[in-house]
């Protein structure tokens, strides 16, 4: 099958929904190709856009390299060109250019370039990092600004200027000014990605700054409930927004906010909820308490149809 150009990758991206694939674990913590491969196979019985995997949802931070080559391997695999596949790259500038190449050898589309390990670096450091990726691979690179790598819009700019396929941006910051200091500044020579925790909560506006995309980690388990919530902010839908807001994705970030790092351990329970099960989550992370379990089974039946006989059935 035939790889996306970064051009094409680009302009892919930034038209429709994305998602992150949680990554499948047994009672050992061992990755589970096939489980993960038919959450792929079912993601895309719906319209998505693109495809990251082991990005942030799928704990790129807990899968060692050959780890992250094998989830990449799997998602290119079961998703046959029918969406572009990102796969994750991060922790220091030596194993981050050797997972952008394998990811590229692996028949990715594209990389995510994930913040560096543990050190906060200045501007020049950082977009050394940023570039020698770029440099490493011909696959189109989105760099994730957060965290303790935070591009401003001059290195930016100057980033791109020096590399084509430095081709999209996305923000887990939350910094208006920035936003729009990028935006103002690189126009439509980017893509940009919404990356915020539960970046529902935040498209409405960042639609304004330019921003036609997010990253859905509830398309996991509510998928048909996050396609709508994408085309009512794509219409600029007031009334059927706040509807969704207020009826799960408000309620459902207080229910996030309850325990560190269950950003990532909430979509996983969510999966266990409706009955499609991809494990526990690997450590540092815990998994949801019971409590927060069946607080969350009856927040996904307010939205999704068969969930609600799943709680109806115990």
């Amino acid at each position: 099958m035939s790889r996306m150009t970064p051009a094409e990758l680009a302009a892919t991206l930034g038209g429709g929904l994305l998602s992150f694939p949680v990554t499948h674990f047994d009672a050992n913590h061992e990755f589970v190709e096939k489980d993960y491969r038919d959450h792929c196979a079912w993601m895309l019985e719906r319209p998505l856009t693109g495809l990251f995997a082991a990005g942030g949802t799928g704990e790129f931070f807990s899968l060692n390299p050959a780890e992250v080559e094998a989830v990449v391997k799997a998602a290119v695999a079961e998703t046959a060109g029918k969406t572009p596949v990102v796969a994750g790259a991060g922790y220091g500038t030596a194993i981050a250019v050797d997972l952008a190449k394998s990811a590229e050898a692996a028949g990715a589309d594209g990389i995510l370039l994930l913040p560096p390990y543990l050190m906060v670096p200045g501007q020049e450091g950082l977009a050394a990092h940023v570039e020698a990726v770029c440099k490493s691979t011909s696959l189109g690179v989105i760099v994730y600004n957060r965290d303790n790598a935070i591009l401003t819009a001059e290195t930016l700019e100057k980033l791109c200027d020096r590399n084509p396929n430095l081709i999209g941006f996305k923000d887990g910051v939350g910094d208006i000014e920035l936003m729009m200091q990028v935006y103002a500044r690189m126009g439509d020579r980017l893509t940009y990605v919404g990356g915020l925790p539960t970046a529902e909560t935040f498209a409405p506006a960042y639609l304004e700054m330019g921003v036609t995309t997010y990253s859905s980690a509830i398309f996991n388990f509510v998928p048909d409930f996050a396609l709508d919530f994408y085309r009512a902010v794509r219409e600029r839908d007031h009334a059927t927004i706040m509807a969704g807001l207020r009826d799960f994705v408000l309620p459902y970030v207080a229910l996030r906010n309850k325990g560190k790092g269950y950003a990532v351990s909430i979509v996983k329970a969510g999966m266990t909820a409706i009955g499609r099960s991809a494990g526990p989550v690997r450590t540092p992370l815990v998994d949801l308490k019971p409590a927060e379990m069946d607080e969350l089974k009856a927040l996904i039946a307010r939205v999704q149809p068969q969930a609600q006989k799943l709680a109806a059935n115990g």
